[in-house]
């Protein structure tokens, strides 16, 4: 186990429509290709929505950690049924300056639930079969943003999984993912186009920041657990997302399974992953199995789904109160957590908050009562 330290580096950005002047930038496509583009001789660059994102140098990208996961659903307004999707995931930046992180993916481990059945997983000594191998099998397909992410120090940026739209008009104990900042898995013409889990995005969700995907199982959504999910964020080295997740090569089935789509998964190296999360269902304790390898996941933290609640992850006490830009700012009486500092009441005070990151969610999560994004 061990805390992730913040380094401090500069570096050039560019954005749409700056004007630039002798030197290289490199842009990645939607399609996951990449393009040289020389600026000694241009006076201004202009992208298409739809067609480019810039790149901007990686800097911190090992900074960012899983801040929430909303997965569980909550409660319809009348009768005893759940509504299951409207999830997102927060991630945030655990860090004094800015961070940037191009081609992140994210992806769930084998199998779905964390109650499956999946002897076909560990050996006979108990240990999962690709523990000492070197990756996590990622089950289904991943999704991953062609471009550049910016995160500014001590900020957060929301991704819908499913349901980017105002999801309170039909459920109020739901999410209202209607934000032009938000962003959201949605492309269609991966074989993700199962409309009652992706609705049009609400307008003012920019095309730019709508996600892609690589799917190489079966189904026409991507399915999160709603009850327990192995989730780890990644970030591929040397490869664009699109050509690695469609490499047979990389393909991967537990031992015993059969090698189809059903059980289709990709090995991720594990020096490629930035941060994890292993989920395990409260409501069958005896039946939960881990599919996450200590090295990114020592432990795991317990969902009651259906209910509204989130996964958020446990304030660094000493730390956050060590800030002397906290002084008067931070909101304390907060059960939950163990540090009994109210993360969310404190940011809103203009407190910087940062979280443990012991890659150990029994000690970096707890359950809360509802996801932040309802405050």
């Amino acid at each position: 186990m061990k805390k992730k330290i913040c380094f401090l580096f500069a570096a050039m950005l560019l954005s749409v429509g700056t004007y630039a002047q002798g030197w290289k930038m490199v842009i990645t496509k939607t399609d996951g290709t990449k393009q040289e583009v020389l600026t000694s001789d241009v006076k201004e660059i202009v992208f298409a929505e739809d067609e480019v994102q810039p790149t901007l140098p990686d800097k911190n990208a090992d900074q960012i950690v899983i801040k929430e996961v909303y997965n569980g659903g909550c409660p319809m307004d009348q009768g005893s049924d759940s509504y299951l999707r409207d999830k997102c995931i927060i991630l945030y930046n655990n860090c004094p300056q800015q961070a940037v992180v191009n081609n992140l993916c994210f992806g769930f481990a084998t199998p779905y639930n964390s109650e499956a059945p999946n002897n076909r997983l560990y050996t006979d000594s108990g240990e999962l079969v690709y523990e000492n191998d070197g990756f996590i099998p990622a089950l289904n397909g991943f999704w991953y943003y062609p471009g550049s992410l910016v995160f500014e120090p001590w900020s957060q940026i929301v991704i819908n999984v499913f349901g980017a739209i105002d999801n309170t008009k039909t459920y109020s104990q739901s999410v209202n993912y209607a934000h032009a900042e938000y962003y959201c898995m949605y492309d269609p013409e991966s074989g993700y186009n199962n409309t009652s889990y992706y609705p049009t995005p609400a307008d003012v969700i920019p095309t730019s920041h709508y996600l892609r995907a690589v799917k190489y199982g079966q189904g026409n959504a991507w399915a999160l657990s709603a009850t327990s999910p192995a989730l780890f964020i990644f970030q591929p080295q040397g490869v664009t997302p699109m050509e690695y997740g469609t490499n047979a090569d990389n393909l991967w089935y537990a031992p015993g399974e059969a090698h189809d789509a059903v059980h289709a998964c990709v090995k991720v190296p594990s020096e490629w992953i930035i941060d994890a999360v292993e989920v395990f269902n409260a409501a069958r304790k005896d039946e939960n199995k881990k599919r996450l390898t200590a090295e990114h996941d020592a432990s795991y933290v317990y969902l009651t789904n259906k209910l509204g609640h989130s996964l958020y992850r446990n304030v660094d006490k000493e730390e956050t109160e060590a800030m002397s830009e906290n002084a008067g700012r931070l909101v304390y009486g907060y059960a939950d957590d163990p540090s009994g500092i109210d993360a969310e009441a404190s940011i809103k005070k203009g407190a910087h908050i940062m979280y443990l990151d012991w890659s150990d969610s029994a000690n970096d999560f707890h359950e809360r009562q509802k996801c932040s994004l309802r405050e």
